[in-house]
């Protein structure tokens, strides 16, 4: 028998995404004939849509097969300054964007950039869980950002300025947010900026890969609509969300001047360049025809206050309504159960696909997230499900 290879102590902090796991879970059991409800991964259910794909197609035809420069096409960097310029307000060189295969190169790339021993980054909690996966690998100290329900899981902007030290390097921003759909309101963004005044060693990521998907017609508010910060902010931003194009891998980050050339050469030394076929086909989403974005987001909005209502009509179980993305985070505690046995139960005994508030940290226990990237149809169904589990 072979000794086990010795690995290095960093790969003992670097987490998971649980949400592919319940989905790995769902679709086995979907094999072995079970009828499961899959309210546990992030994605839309919608198809890309027929022009951006018959965009990608034609970008092969033309024999765009080969390497692209690690920044991104031209065409594309431009079309993303353009689009940023459209729906934020904000004129930015396409030189400082670059374009990455999904969404958490951005993550990876800022965590790398400042974390270490000895520094701390500030995260959501809840929050997507690679954040605090990619904090801890880098060596820097993880702190959260607790997100209440009783503010729509936004954050307090001054418990935020309270927790900077000398060690603070990167504060991470996510609104509307996964996995509670909060969404930050100007007036917390202003009061947090005007804050980060006195701290102008800390730089921001801004996570808002969900900036389309915000609902009653209420803008998106942007860290990059603040001037006096946008020498120390990092946007990330894509396609995955918006356009249903998760399996595409497209995405881009707006890095500052002092930040990019570091940013193209961890894309040099990670990953080259992205698919050269694809970001054709991204230029033609932002820049085509956004028809099957607003009925998608129509669907959503219909689909949240179905579930929504839905979960309040569960005993022990309430909810709040996400004011943005495509997620209900539903307060489970008063069923009595944690967060990971409900995960399971609702899984195997009512196959029903969720995912526990505590994939998401630790402030996720007593919750449980689901998607609502299914049919209306589906939901009412695992709906159901989870009543009867619950009563039996």
């Amino acid at each position: 028998m072979s000794a086990a290879p010795t690995l290095a102590d960093r790969m003992a902090h670097l987490g998971t995404e649980t949400a592919f796991e319940v989905l790995a879970r769902a679709e086995l059991l979907a094999r072995e004939g079970r009828d499961i409800v899959n309210l546990g991964i992030g994605q839309p259910d919608f198809k890309t849509p027929p022009n951006i794909v018959a965009a990608g197609k034609r970008a092969l035809v033309d024999g765009h097969h080969g390497y692209t420069p690690a920044i991104g096409i031209p065409a594309l960097r431009e079309a993303v300054a353009a689009d940023i310029e459209r729906r934020r307000g904000v004129s930015v060189d396409p030189g400082r964007i670059l374009i990455v295969p999904g969404g958490k190169p951005t993550m990876f790339f800022s965590c790398l950039m400042f974390g270490e021993a000895g520094a701390e980054i500030m995260y959501p909690n809840p929050g997507f869980p690679i954040y605090e996966s990619a904090i801890r690998f880098s060596g820097a100290t993880p702190v959260p950002i607790p997100l209440h329900e009783e503010t729509g899981f936004s954050f307090d902007p001054n418990d935020v300025l309270d927790r900077i030290t000398p060690n603070t390097r990167l504060i991470i921003v996510n609104s509307p947010a996964n996995p509670t759909g909060g969404v930050v309101s100007a007036d917390d963004l202003d009061t947090l900026v005007d804050g980060l005044a006195a701290h102008p060693r800390v730089c921001v990521l801004a996570d808002e890969i969900y900036s389309r998907m915000v609902y009653d017609n209420r803008p998106h508010a942007s860290l990059l609509g603040y001037e006096e910060i946008r020498d120390r902010l990092i946007l990330l931003d894509g396609w995955s969300k918006t356009y249903a194009m998760t399996g595409w891998r497209l995405g881009y980050s707006l890095w500052p001047e002092p930040l990019i050339d570091h940013a193209v050469k961890l894309c040099v030394n990670d990953h080259s360049c992205v698919n050269a076929a694809t970001q054709y086909a991204g230029i033609e989403a932002l820049t085509g025809p956004q028809d099957a974005v607003d009925e998608m987001m129509r669907a959503f909005d219909e689909r949240r206050r179905v579930i929504v209502d839905e979960l309040n009509d569960i005993p022990g179980v309430r909810c709040v309504m996400p004011g943005g993305a495509f997620y209900a985070f539903a307060n489970t505690a008063g069923t009595g159960a944690t967060s990971r046995n409900l995960q399971t139960r609702l899984l195997e005994e009512a196959g029903v696909a969720a995912v526990a508030g505590t994939s998401f940290g630790e402030y996720g226990e007593g919750f449980i997230r689901f998607s609502y990237a299914n049919s209306i149809e589906n939901i009412r169904e695992a709906m159901r499900r989870f009543r009867e589990l619950l009563a039996s």
